[in-house]
C-alpha cells in the first residue's frame, strides 16, 4: 500500500454501462437544508441522476440503501448539472440540469419519513427552455450585477451564447471566428465570460458588450451591421495558451480573482484583466482540475487529476501533496459531508464515485536490533582492492557497441529463409527493367515461453529490397504458444543493394508490464538479384583474393549458379544482376587465388562477399580451422573516389534545386498577390501579362520539381553503390592489414555511420568527422595532434578534397603499424613493426606530398626489404624493387563538376 494514497472515506459505483464527464458532477446543499451539509449530485449521459448523502459508520464503508436520496431516469442525456437561485421570488437553491436540446430547473425537497425506510425526497420541475441549437456547457453567475439571483448562460455546438433570466429567454449571441466550443465560466468581479476558443486563446467578453451587441437568432451579417458603430461583438482581452484546454475556473480571495484555466500539458493561473500570474508545467497528461480556497492558510490551492491515478495538489507552482486514486478522475469537487470539511470527490468516466481524504498510514514496523559484531578490516581491504581491480579492466577494455544483457527467453524469434525462389512472383511496383523479378519468401517464427502482450513485428531489409509485409500485430500469445507468417522479399529499386541481410525485430510486453524486445537476422540469397551467365574476358575493374587452402571447384562453391555438367565452369563462373551488370569469378588451377572481375566497383562487392562467406563455410564443413583469406594487390582509392565525387555532386545539385524552387516559388506567390489585387479592385486595371508570367513560373516549378525529383532518385542509387564501394573498401584494408573482428567494426561504424543520406546530415561529413577522430586519438603520432578540436556541428563541405586526404592518411597510418581501438589512453607511442621491417615513414613528408596531383593511388603490401642504418643509428627500410617507400604516398587529384540549371 502507498504511503500517499488517498484514505478512501465512501465510494460507490454508480450503475452499468453508464460513462461520465466533467460537468457531471456537483456538490451543494441542493435540499436548502440549512445544517451546512452538502448533497453530491450525479448526472449521467444515459439519463440517470442521483443524489447521494454519504453517512459511513466507519471510513472507508461502502453505499448503504439510505446514501441515495434520490435516483430518476430522465428521457435525455444529462450534460452538466449546476445548483444556484435559478428560480425567481426566492433565493432557494435549485437544481439545474442541461440536456442536449432542453434545459431544466428542479426545486429538491425531502418529507420526513413516518416508518423506518427513512426520509422521501423527491424533485419538481419549476420550468424549462427548449432549446433551438445543440447545447455544449453552461456557466451561470448574477450577471449584470443582479442581487439574489443567478442567471444561466449556454453555450452550443455552433459557438451561439444563449442566457437565460430564470423564467424567461434574454438573448442569444455568437461568438466571432467559432470553429469548436470551449470551456467556458463567469467572472462576477469584472462581468465577463471567460472561454477558450479553437485557437487556442483565452478570451474574454463583457456582459454588457454581449447585451447590447447585434442580435445574433440568424446567423447574418450584413454590411450594415458591419458599419454600425457599438453593435459588433469585441473582445474585452484575449492570451493565447498554445494550447488546447480543459476546464477553466474562477477563484475570489481577498477581494481579487484569478482565471485558473487547465491545459493539455500546463495549468495557468491568470489576472482579471488576462496577464499570466503563473503557469505550471505539469509531468503527466491532467485529466481535471479544481482551484479552491483553503481557508486556513488565506491561499488558493489546485487539486489536479491525471491519468496516472494521481491527484496533486499545487499552492501556486509548489507541489503540496501527492496522492493516489483508484481510478482516472474527470470530475473533482470538495464538499462539507457529515461535518467533515474538505472532503475531496472524485468521479471517473465510468461511475466509480468516491470521497476520501489525504493523509499517511503510520508505519506500525520496528526494525530488528543487529547484532553488534567486530569489523575485520583486513577482510574489508582486500574486498575493496578486488572490486576496484574489477572496475579498473572493465572500464580499460571498450568496444564499438555496448555489450547486450543476458538474453531474455520470454519470446524468441526465429527466421527461416525459403532455399528456394517463389514459383509465382510476389514483386509488386518494382523499378528492375529486367523480364521477371523473383522473390523469396521470409517465414518468421516467434515462440514464448510466458505469456506476452501488446507484440509488434517489424521486418526491415535494405532498399532497393522490398518487402510485401513490414508489420504485423499480434494482441496476446499465450503462454508456450507460437506465431508464425510469411513475407516476401523482391529487389524493387533499379540498382543493386549494398547488402543481402535483413532484420526481424519483435517488441512486447512482460505480464507485469516490463517493455523488452527480441531480434534476429536472416540472410537472403544470392540468387535473388542476379542470375548465372556467360562469364566476360574483359573488365575495368579486378580483384585477387589469396588463401592459405588449396583452391576449391567453383562448382561445389556455386551449385546454384553453376551447371554441373559444364566442366568450363570448374573455374570461371559468371553473375548477371538483375540492373544488367555482369561479374566474372576466376578460380586459379595451381595457385590458391580466386579473381573476381567486373566493369563497376561497386558491383565487385556482393560476390566478393558471398565468395569469403562460402569458402569459410566450406572449410568449417571440413574441420579446417585456420583458413584465411588475405588480399595482397591495391586498395582501389582512386575509383572510390570518383564515387564519393559523385555522391558529392549530386549532393549539391539538391541543395541549388532546393534554392531555385524556393525562388520560383516566392516569385510565384507574388505574383498571385498581384493578381488578387488587380481582381478585387473596383475599377479592373490591365493585367499586363501579369497572367502569361504566372503560367511560366508554374511550369518553372513542375520542372524544377521534376528535375529535384529525378536527381533524388539518382541520389539515392549513387548512395546505395557508394555503400557498396565502401563495404568493399572495408573487407579489402581488412584482408591487407589482418584487422581483428574489433577493428573492422571501428572501420565499419566510421566509414558507415548512416542508414539514409540526408541534406541535413550527409555521408561526406559524417564520416570526415569520425575519420578525424581517429586520426587525432588511436592513429595520433604526436601529442600535438591530439591536442586538435574538431567542430561541433556538422555541415556540408564545400568539396571532398579533405575527405579525400583524410582517407588516405588513415590507410597509410594502418599501412604504417597503426592500431585501431577505442580507448582514450593515446599517449603512447605506437611504434609497431609491419612485416618486413617496414618502419613508420615521417609524417611531414606525406603532409608535404599530398598535395601534389596525380593520378594514381595505391597502397601494397613490400616484401624484399633490407635494412640500412642512418647516422642517428636508427635503422631504416629501403624497397629494392622501388625507387622509394614514399611513391606509396596519394597524389589525389581533385576535380568539380559544374551543372546548369535553368534560371
Amino acid at each position: 500500500m502507498s504511503l500517499f494514497k488517498a484514505r478512501d472515506w465512501w465510494s460507490t459505483a454508480l450503475g452499468e454501462k453508464e460513462e461520465f464527464d466533467q460537468g457531471c458532477l456537483c456538490v451543494a446543499d441542493v435540499d436548502n437544508s440549512g445544517n451546512g451539509q452538502d448533497k453530491i449530485i450525479v448526472g449521467s449521459y444515459i439519463g440517470y441522476l442521483r443524489i447521494f448523502n454519504p453517512h459511513p459508520v466507519k471510513p472507508g464503508d461502502g453505499m448503504q440503501a439510505e446514501d441515495l436520496l434520490l435516483e430518476v431516469q430522465l428521457r435525455d442525456s444529462i450534460l452538466q448539472v449546476e445548483v444556484g437561485k435559478f428560480v425567481s421570488g426566492t433565493e432557494l437553491l435549485h437544481l439545474a440540469v442541461l440536456h442536449c436540446r432542453k434545459l431544466c430547473v428542479y426545486a429538491v425537497s425531502g418529507t420526513l419519513g413516518n416508518v423506518e425506510h427513512g426520509n422521501q425526497y423527491q424533485i419538481k420541475l419549476m420550468y424549462e427552455h427548449n432549446l433551438q441549437r445543440t447545447a455544449c456547457n453552461m456557466t451561470y453567475g448574477p450577471f449584470g450585477g443582479v442581487k439574489g439571483r443567478d442567471l444561466i448562460c449556454i453555450q452550443s455546438m455552433d459557438g451561439m451564447l444563449m442566457l437565460f433570466e430564470q423564467e424567461s429567454y434574454a438573448f442569444g449571441r455568437f461568438l466571432p471566428s467559432f470553429l469548436l466550443p470551449g470551456p467556458l465560466t463567469y467572472s462576477s468581479r469584472t462581468d465577463s465570460f471567460i472561454t477558450v476558443s479553437s485557437c487556442q486563446q483565452v478570451e474574454s467578453y463583457k456582459y454588457q458588450v454581449l447585451a447590447f451587441a447585434t442580435d445574433a437568432d440568424e446567423r447574418k451579417e450584413t454590411e450594415q451591421q458591419k458599419l454600425s458603430s457599438g453593435k459588433r461583438l469585441v473582445m474585452d482581452w484575449v492570451l493565447n495558451i498554445g494550447e488546447q484546454a480543459l476546464d477553466i475556473c474562477v477563484v475570489s480571495l481577498n477581494q481579487t480573482s484569478s482565471v485558473f484555466v487547465l491545459g493539455e500539458r500546463n495549468f495557468f493561473c491568470l489576472k482579471d484583466n488576462g496577464q499570466i500570474r503563473f503557469m505550471k508545467k505539469l509531468d503527466c497528461s491532467p485529466s481535471c482540475f479544481l482551484p479552491y480556497c483553503s481557508v486556513s492558510e488565506g491561499t488558493i490551492n489546485t487539486l489536479v487529476g491525471n491519468h496516472n491515478n494521481m491527484l496533486h495538489v499545487y499552492q501556486d507552482v509548489t507541489l503540496k501533496w501527492a496522492t493516489q486514486l483508484p481510478h482516472i478522475p474527470v470530475a473533482v469537487k470538495v464538499g462539507n459531508l457529515q461535518d467533515l470539511k474538505g472532503v475531496i470527490v472524485t468521479l471517473s468516466d465510468s461511475g466509480h464515485l468516491q470521497c476520501s481524504y489525504l493523509g499517511t498510514d503510520p508505519s506500525l514496523f520496528q526494525a530488528p536490533k543487529v547484532e553488534s559484531r567486530e569489523i575485520n578490516y583486513e577482510e574489508l581491504d582486500r574486498e575493496m582492492k578486488e572490486l576496484q581491480k574489477i572496475i579498473k579492466e572493465s572500464t580499460k577494455t571498450q568496444d564499438i557497441l555496448p555489450k547486450s544483457e543476458k538474453d531474455y527467453d520470454d519470446l524468441r524469434i526465429t527466421a527461416e529463409v525459403s532455399p528456394d525462389l517463389d514459383v509465382d512472383s510476389q514483386a509488386i511496383d518494382s523499378e528492375v527493367r529486367a523480364e521477371a523479378v523473383p522473390s523469396v519468401t521470409v517465414k518468421i517464427t516467434l515462440q514464448s515461453r510466458l505469456a506476452v502482450q501488446k507484440t509488434k513485428l517489424s521486418i526491415c531489409v535494405q532498399p532497393p529490397l522490398a518487402l510485401t509485409h513490414d508489420q504485423f500485430i499480434f494482441d496476446d500469445i499465450e503462454s508456450c504458444g507460437s506465431k508464425a507468417v510469411a513475407l516476401s522479399v523482391f529487389l524493387k529499386g533499379n540498382c543493386p543493394p549494398a547488402e543481402l541481410e535483413g532484420d526481424a525485430v519483435a517488441s512486447y510486453s512482460t505480464p507485469t508490464g516490463i517493455p523488452r524486445v527480441a531480434q534476429c537476422k536472416f540472410r537472403l540469397p544470392l540468387r535473388l538479384i542476379c542470375f548465372p551467365a556467360q562469364p566476360s574476358k574483359t573488365a575495368n575493374h579486378k580483384l585477387t583474393i589469396d588463401t592459405n587452402k588449396p583452391p576449391v571447384s567453383l562448382v561445389n562453391l556455386f551449385p546454384d549458379f553453376a551447371d554441373q555438367s559444364d566442366e568450363d565452369q570448374v573455374n570461371v563462373l559468371g553473375f548477371q544482376f538483375l540492373t544488367g551488370s555482369r561479374i566474372t569469378l576466376l578460380a586459379s588451377k595451381t595457385s590458391q587465388r580466386y579473381r573476381i572481375q567486373s566493369e563497376q566497383l561497386e558491383d565487385l562487392w556482393l560476390i566478393t562477399k558471398e565468395l569469403a562467406f562460402r569458402l569459410e563455410e566450406h572449410f568449417k564443413k571440413q574441420n579446417s580451422k585456420d583458413f584465411t583469406c588475405t588480399f595482397s594487390g591495391s586498395v582501389p582509392l582512386q575509383e572510390y573516389f570518383e564515387l564519393i565525387d559523385r555522391h558529392f555532386e549530386l549532393r549539391l545539385n539538391a541543395e541549388k534545386f532546393e534554392e531555385l524552387l524556393s525562388e520560383r516559388a516566392i516569385q510565384f506567390r507574388a505574383i498571385e498577390r498581384r493578381l488578387l489585387t488587380r481582381f478585387k479592385d473596383k475599377t479592373p486595371a490591365p493585367l499586363q501579362h501579369l497572367d502569361t508570367l504566372l503560367e511560366g513560373t508554374y511550369r518553372q516549378i513542375i520542372a524544377l520539381a521534376d528535375a529535384a525529383e529525378e536527381n533524388q532518385t539518382n541520389m539515392f542509387q549513387a548512395f546505395t553503390k557508394l555503400k557498396s564501394a565502401t563495404q568493399l573498401v572495408i573487407m579489402l584494408i581488412s584482408l591487407w592489414q589482418k584487422l581483428s573482428t574489433d577493428q573492422v567494426a571501428i572501420l565499419e561504424a566510421t566509414f558507415l555511420p548512416l542508414m539514409q543520406d540526408t541534406q541535413e546530415l550527409g555521408w561526406e561529413e559524417s564520416v570526415d568527422a569520425a575519420i578525424s577522430h581517429l586520426l587525432r586519438t588511436c592513429l595520433s603520432k604526436s601529442s600535438k595532434e591530439q591536442a586538435l578540436t574538431l567542430t561541433s556541428q556538422l555541415s556540408i563541405p564545400k568539396d571532398t578534397s579533405r575527405l579525400k586526404k583524410h582517407i588516405t592518411l588513415l590507410c597509410d597510418r594502418l599501412a604504417k603499424g597503426g592500431r585501431l581501438c577505442l580507448s582514450t589512453d593515446t599517449n603512447i607511442q605506437q611504434t609497431m613493426v609491419m612485416p618486413g621491417g617496414c618502419t613508420p615513414i615521417q609524417e611531414s613528408d606525406l603532409e608535404e606530398r599530398t598535395g601534389v596531383q596525380d593520378s594514381t593511388t595505391m597502397f601494397t603490401n613490400h616484401r624484399h626489404l633490407t635494412k640500412q642504418k642512418s647516422k642517428t643509428g636508427i635503422h631504416k627500410s629501403k624497397d629494392l624493387s622501388t625507387p622509394d617507400f614514399t611513391a606509396l604516398q596519394v597524389r589525389m587529384q581533385i576535380y568539380s563538376r559544374g551543372i546548369n540549371l535553368v534560371p
